[in-house]
């Protein structure tokens, strides 16, 4: 025999087993018992909360033999065609693929014939939302007065794209989506009956990530028995198939954000990555708990979540007390702009990198980032950690407090370095290696490894940088880059980032080729010779 999934062998057969919906299913059975059901109804609410369950159920209920209490009795004829889907009389249309004015005029052809056994015909359209406008046109006059023996449901996750015309003509019913606690409640007497060893925090776990869809949770833990079969499914075998994070993991990196610890935010990164984690996931998931942290802050406005253990409510409302509500408003913002930016990010493990690099190193002049410096100002204050502004900078005031010295060194005088001329330039690039070595601690130590360095005319040194994400790292570090070239090439150089495409552009316009697509892998051996030769550079790198 074929296995059927579990969201559709688990589907509920009556109201009774709609979750979350009581105030649907009430009105239903409440319409079938003083037989009042209306000609059209329309089912709106997001993914997997019951709507084409609700309709099957109500489309078997309307045409039951012995309904009992406005539910359908499962047992005669009528409900066993329906349950097995041989009825004549409940007829299931998917708007997505059957969405011109044809289909339709062929449904207001057919629903003028009666049903040749039970009460009505059940036209149940999915994703109505999906109709042409047309199609909608040729509807609006059967759904307005449609014959006594038809019934029509429309569902749709999106009821804005619904003309008014078609709203107005129907019964509107909102799904909301399912709390955790219902879903957490619901699959554990599911698995009961299907005999699946699996914990309680498992089905916390499960229940906390499937945004209050049951058919989400469902497939979710579908998954995780056929991955684990014969085994006891746990907490971590849920997050390991999900591609999701321990909690711990979230509490420590918000430790890590309100300390300004720059370095362990990267380590976190860097095991999430290397654990095969999703990273969207994980912000998605770290501004969850980032709100979490600031409802605590606020009395009555968080309740104890189903997916939180009585420990990790405690270490929650500690986390809370040692943050500023503004700093909290200020990483929620600004993670939620980030998830957006890695949804088209080529590379979003460096995109989250830098981002974290630079929230956890205030610069810019913004009120929310001036509230940040203040407050780890006072935090190093009340440490008695002393600190200089290149300390403050570089964020090694806090992370290296143990060596922090009683008082600021006594600042030496600055030596006035020539100025780098052309063949500094060419080797300065030349000698790269040298000024990697210049880093000694991440970030930059990392990110320097990223970028080559160029040169096309004057005295400009160019730090190239294959990606946005880099050009923003370097470019608000920019000053620190100079002093450390300085330092290894013993010149001072005035340098730019650019982004590796506009370098190329640049670089082939110098000779007259501004069209890059005319030589998409770079410049050919006759025009790279003609470079180096007006630019004096024997050996100039040109990047690939």
């Amino acid at each position: 025999m074929e296995y059927t999934a579990l969201y559709r062998k688990l589907r509920p057969k009556r109201f009774s087993g709609v979750c979350g919906q009581e105030h649907i299913t009430k009105t239903l059975k409440n319409q079938l018992i003083s037989h009042r059901v209306s000609h059209a109804y329309l089912f709106c609410g997001t993914r997997g909360t019951g709507k084409t369950s609700t309709a099957k159920i109500f489309a078997k209920a309307i045409n039951c033999l012995n309904p009992k209490d406005g539910e359908p009795c499962c047992e005669c004829e009528m409900c066993l065609a329906a349950e097995q889907d041989r009825s004549f009389n409940i007829f299931e249309i998917d708007a997505a693929s059957n969405n011109g004015v044809d289909n339709i005029r062929e449904l207001r052809d057919e629903v003028n014939y009666p049903p040749a056994v039970g009460k009505y015909k059940v036209y149940i359209i999915d994703e109505v939302h999906m109709l042409s406008l047309a199609a909608f046109n040729a509807l609006l006059k059967t759904l307005e007065e449609p014959p006594a023996h038809v019934v029509f449901i429309l569902a749709t996750t999106d009821p804005q794209k619904v003309p008014v015309t078609i709203l107005s003509r129907c019964q509107r019913f909102d799904f909301k989506r399912i709390s955790a606690e219902t879903i957490s409640k619901t699959l554990t007497e599911y698995m009961k009956n299907e005999s699946v060893n699996i914990t309680e925090e498992a089905v916390r776990a499960i229940s906390a990530v499937c945004d209050g869809a049951m058919r989400d949770a469902l497939s979710i833990l579908d998954r995780c028995i056929s991955f684990y079969y014969g085994e006891e499914i746990t907490k971590d075998k849920v997050l390991e198939v999900i591609g999701s994070a321990d909690k711990k993991v979230f509490f420590d990196f918000t430790d890590a954000l309100s300390r300004f610890d720059t370095v362990k935010c990267l380590s976190l990164i860097e095991n999430i990555f290397e654990d095969g984690r999703d990273l969207n996931r994980f912000v998605t998931e770290l501004i969850a708990h980032l709100r979490n942290v600031l409802f605590a802050k606020q009395p009555g406005t968080l309740k104890t979540a189903s997916d939180y253990s009585s420990d990790d409510t405690e270490r929650l409302a500690r986390q809370a007390a040692g943050m500023e509500t503004e700093r909290l408003i200020e990483l929620i913002s600004s993670f939620s702009g980030l998830l957006n930016k890695m949804k088209y990010s080529d590379n979003v493990k460096i995109s989250l990198e830098v981002f974290a690099v630079k929230i956890t190193s205030p610069l810019s002049d913004d009120d929310s980032s001036l509230v940040s410096r203040i407050e780890k100002l006072e935090r190093l204050a009340a440490e008695n950690i002393s600190f200089n502004s290149a300390d403050f900078m570089s964020q090694n005031a806090y992370n290296n407090k143990e060596n922090a010295q009683e008082s600021p060194p006594t600042a030496e005088p600055v030596k006035v370095k020539e100025k780098a001329l052309p063949e500094d330039i060419k080797a300065a690039i030349n000698s790269f290696s040298d000024l990697k070595k210049g880093f000694k601690s991440p970030p930059e130590s990392v990110f320097i490894g990223a970028v080559k360095l160029g040169y096309l005319t004057g005295e400009k040194i160019y730090i190239v940088c294959p990606s946005p994400a880099l050009y923003d790292f370097w470019a608000l570090r920019l000053e620190h880059l100079k002093a450390v070239m300085a330092e290894v090439f013993g010149r001072e150089f005035e340098a730019e980032p650019i982004l590796k495409e506009d370098y190329d552009t640049r670089c082939l316009a110098l000779f007259g080729q501004t069209d890059v697509n005319k030589d998409p892998k770079g410049l050919s051996e006759k025009n790279t010779g003609e470079l180096k030769k007006k630019i004096h550079f024997d050996n100039i790198e040109i990047l690939d």
